[in-house]
């Protein structure tokens, strides 16, 4: 079990004596999924910046049957960048985790080297994904990390910014990670890392999917490391954040543990 916490600014941090064109090289093997529920508003400037930052990038949306047409938003962006932008509808709204479930087994199922992940509601900052494949020249897995040195959060109210704190200490205590943001949801994975997943069997969704994903990289012997990140609050539309979710979360981390006590 290997996890990182490091905040060495990509600007100095070049792995085995990785450079721009390296990095450049990795994003245009980058897939991205996107999972979307009512971000009509906020997804056509996102794909926008994807689409610039590389001319290889993929994306993947993940849509749930948004009621407020972002399924539709989404099929007319990727009318415009046909090779670049699929779009897999979903009957309805069935919950974050297995969106990401989805996209994983669509994108496993082609040759993509880095698979990311990332929400649309434009709280990820695109122009961060080039440190993040960086660092995956040498991790197995990258959290975009808003509690590391350099990392913030943008926006959020008090309680909420409390709840976050408090709810990636919680995790982080009771697993023993020397990780400082497990509930995020921008990631990069290697391959190699996302494919040992066993996600038929993955339990968690909403943001205890997040803890539960990084995890398993963990203990299948995969090194995570962080870059930090500045997260924004939405500006359009509204989180989807639930008490469901919280107490999911609380849960899982001690079901987590549990399991690792019994495979002892």
């Amino acid at each position: 079990m290997i996890a990182d916490s490091s905040s060495i600014s990509p600007a100095v941090h070049r792995p085995d004596g990785v450079g721009q064109a390296e990095i450049v090289s990795s994003l245009n093997d980058l897939v991205i999924i996107v999972p979307t529920y009512n971000e009509r508003e906020n997804l056509p400037q996102l794909l926008e910046s994807l689409m610039t930052l590389a001319q290889g990038i993929r994306v993947v949306i993940v849509d749930d049957n948004s009621p407020d047409g972002t399924g539709a938003v989404a099929d007319a962006l990727a009318a415009i960048h046909p090779k670049r932008i699929e779009v897999l509808h979903r009957s309805g709204k069935q919950g974050l985790g297995t969106a990401y479930v989805v996209g994983f087994q669509h994108v496993l199922s082609g040759s993509a080297k880095l698979i990311a992940t990332m929400d649309a509601d434009l709280s990820h900052p695109v122009d961060r994904l080039p440190a993040m494949v960086e660092r995956a020249s040498d991790a197995d897995l990258v959290l975009g990390s808003r509690y590391v040195g350099g990392g913030a959060t943008v926006g959020w109210p008090l309680p909420r910014r409390v709840l976050s704190r408090f709810g990636g200490l919680y995790a982080r205590t009771i697993l023993g990670l020397p990780l400082n943001d497990l509930t995020g949801g921008f990631k990069v994975y290697r391959r190699e890392a996302l494919a040992g997943l066993d996600l038929d069997h993955l339990r968690a969704d909403g943001y205890g999917f997040q803890i539960e994903t990084t995890w398993r990289v963990i203990q299948n012997g995969g090194r995570v490391v962080e870059v930090p990140i500045t997260f924004t609050d939405r500006v359009a539309g509204a989180s989807k954040l639930s008490r469901h979710i919280v107490l999911e979360a609380a849960l899982l981390v001690w079901q987590l543990r549990l399991d690792r006590l019994r495979s002892r």
